[in-house]
């Protein structure tokens, strides 16, 4: 055998190892908290209220799932060898420094050089720029500008919360909800800032503490249904479902309360109370395919035949009838 065919067979066993960890590891879940990402699938806001959203992830995953391999075999033929272009994690001990030191970089003598992060302006500007550089997702800036802002102005709630959401993004859990609780320590009466607490608290699995500053989030803010649906979802951690739904059903409405509960009941295992809830949104709306296909599939787990048979007899009826109202029939 010669060292071309050697090499080639090699090539395609690293390819197809490479492909199989890379598919393994993505899975099919989506960011964030997992009961708050089925909640959402209705529409429902729920998370911390930063008045940022976080960048969308670019490109296409099954373009990037045919690269990788061929990175992977990059490095191990010794390409990039250097690291260069890789994103370095920001550590505890990193973001230490930035609440007292200000960003520097280094650049090219032939350009203009931008301003520092954090060397001039007042408090408020820098506020702004560090808004500015997390709606773009430059995160490492974001908190230089940000953690300059609440240094000079200590009182500057937004500063606080906005910092809060950057260390989030970095997955520095505690430093977030240490910024978190300065916010709330600045202004008591702002729902905003113990909205972003209290879902911090939830994602952290404090759930008693996430449902108290959520509370006096809602009492403050009665109508802001991210706040509801917060508050809902950490009162389903303490199996303290009647409580969500109502939190639910002030949130989106009767049909969603009982949709988003029942979904809840579902993914930890209580298949029967999930029925009664799905049944409950299937009286408000006796045409919702939603509610029909989780019951067809639930009566056929539990046993319960007929039943299950009559919600898919429904069912298709349903959609027959809303693919001929999509045709311009009668």
């Amino acid at each position: 055998m010669n060292k071309r065919r050697i090499i080639t067979i090699f090539v395609t066993f690293m390819l197809v190892i490479s492909a199989t960890a890379l598919w393994s590891a993505e899975g099919d879940e989506r960011e964030g908290d997992t009961a708050a990402n089925i909640v959402s699938e209705s529409g429902a806001q729920a998370g911390n209220a930063s008045g940022t959203e976080a960048p969308k992830k670019k490109g296409n995953r099954l373009l990037r799932l045919f690269k990788a391999p061929f990175k992977a075999v990059g490095k191990v033929f010794g390409a990039g060898g250097d690291d260069s272009g890789k994103l370095a994690r920001m550590s505890e001990k990193d973001a230490a420094k930035f609440e007292s030191v200000g960003l520097v970089r280094v650049e090219d003598s032939s350009r203009e050089k931008p301003r520092a992060a954090g060397a001039e302006g007042t408090a408020r500007e820098r506020l702004e720029r560090g808004r500015a550089l997390l709606e773009q997702g430059i995160l490492n800036e974001a908190i230089a500008e940000l953690s300059s802002a609440a240094s000079l102005d200590p009182r500057l709630s937004q500063a606080h919360s906005l910092l809060a959401v950057a260390y989030d993004r970095k997955g520095l859990r505690e430093r977030a909800k240490d910024s978190y609780e300065r916010a709330v320590d600045v202004n008591e009466a702002d729902p905003q800032a113990l909205n972003n607490l209290g879902y911090s608290l939830y994602v952290g699995g404090n759930y008693r503490a996430a449902v108290e500053r959520l509370k006096r989030a809602a009492r403050l803010a009665p109508h802001d249904t991210r706040i509801l649906n917060n508050l809902a979802l950490a009162q389903t951690r303490l199996g303290k479902y009647d409580d969500a739904y109502r939190n639910f059903a002030r949130a989106g409405g009767e049909y969603q309360g009982r949709m988003n509960v029942a979904a809840l009941l579902e993914r930890v295992g209580r298949e029967e109370k999930a029925v009664e809830h799905y049944e409950a949104a299937r009286r408000l709306q006796p045409a919702s395919t939603a509610a029909l296909r989780r019951l067809a599939e639930l009566y056929d787990r539990t046993g319960r035949k007929d039943k299950a048979e009559e919600a898919r007899q429904a069912l298709h009826a349903e959609d027959a009838r809303q693919t001929l109202a999509a045709a311009g029939g009668k």
